[in-house]
């Protein structure tokens, strides 16, 4: 069957037909992870895959991590459920992240897989850290290339407290911790310059002064969610979303308002790969 292309946006992004998910061959798997690091975001609609297949697609690009915070599936501990009832107007992911940026090894890519979609509402933003860093300020490109910044994983609180259906994880610390990663991180199989911070996890720049810092990295965020940057994918059920988690960050848009989207459930199953050191 041949490979069809929908590009989202100039900036990243891509729909994916002709290529079945269940098949996890080396020779399959190259196809998948070479338009993921091309394309960064990509989606495969009408991808009916069990939790099973969906362990072993993930498991094709290295080991899964386990939530720090989230209990996972019974039987299926990576597999994160992430539930948005009926009733509830936020969802799980508002905001711009980059999924557990706060880790010693930072999550490498995201498998996302839908199973129930509000009929509006719920769309994921996406923005690409490569080009961030390309069109970045060179007077804050120069101020900020060798340095490092503080991550915080802000505690169990911030991702089950005000999610109805999003259960802790009784055998992890429920407190916040921190990691230091590089501000300019090199992707490991492109060599790309990434800029690895984001709104919601990085807190600090370290080796400025709070106020420097708190100033730099607002002009960063606001940077990152430059709409040229981005890609938005409106969901469908049965659809299968990968991102290389160290290229881009993203936001999940709780758009749920009477007359629309509040009133249905939005159910999502995650499974997270282990990434390495950024360097």
């Amino acid at each position: 069957m041949n490979i069809e292309i929908k590009l989202l946006s100039g900036a990243l992004g891509a729909e994916i037909k002709g290529i079945d998910l269940t098949d996890v061959s080396d020779e399959n798997f190259k196809k998948v992870n070479d338009l993921l690091l091309e394309h960064k975001v990509i989606f495969f609609r009408d991808q009916p895959i069990t939790k099973d297949q969906q362990v072993a697609l993930a498991e094709k690009f290295g080991p899964l991590e386990t939530h720090a915070y989230v209990k996972g599936l019974e039987g299926y501990p990576e597999i994160v459920r992430i539930v948005k009832g009926k009733e509830e107007k936020n969802q799980w992911g508002e905001n711009w992240h980059s999924d557990v940026s706060y880790n010693v090894k930072p999550t490498k890519a995201v498998i996302l897989r839908s199973l129930k979609i509000p009929p509006v509402g719920g769309d994921t933003c996406f923005s690409n850290m490569e080009l961030a860093w390309e069109t970045l300020d060179p007077k804050i490109q120069d101020k900020i290339k060798n340095k490092k910044a503080i991550h915080s994983s802000l505690g169990a609180e911030f991702f089950i407290d005000n999610y109805k259906y999003m259960e802790g994880n009784e055998k992890r610390n429920y407190d916040s911790y921190s990691n230091e990663h590089p501000i300019v991180r090199t992707h490991p199989e492109t060599g790309k310059k990434i800029l690895y911070v984001n709104w919601t996890y990085t807190k600090q720049i370290i080796g400025m002064d709070k106020q420097e810092s708190d100033q730099i990295l607002k002009e960063i965020f606001e940077h990152q969610a430059r709409l040229d940057l981005t890609c938005r994918f409106s969901w469908t059920e049965n659809t299968v979303a990968i991102w290389d988690n160290r290229s881009v960050i993203h936001y999940a848009i709780a758009d749920f308002f009477p007359g629309r989207g509040l009133g249905y459930e939005r159910i999502m199953d995650r499974i997270a790969i282990e990434g390495d050191h950024p360097q």
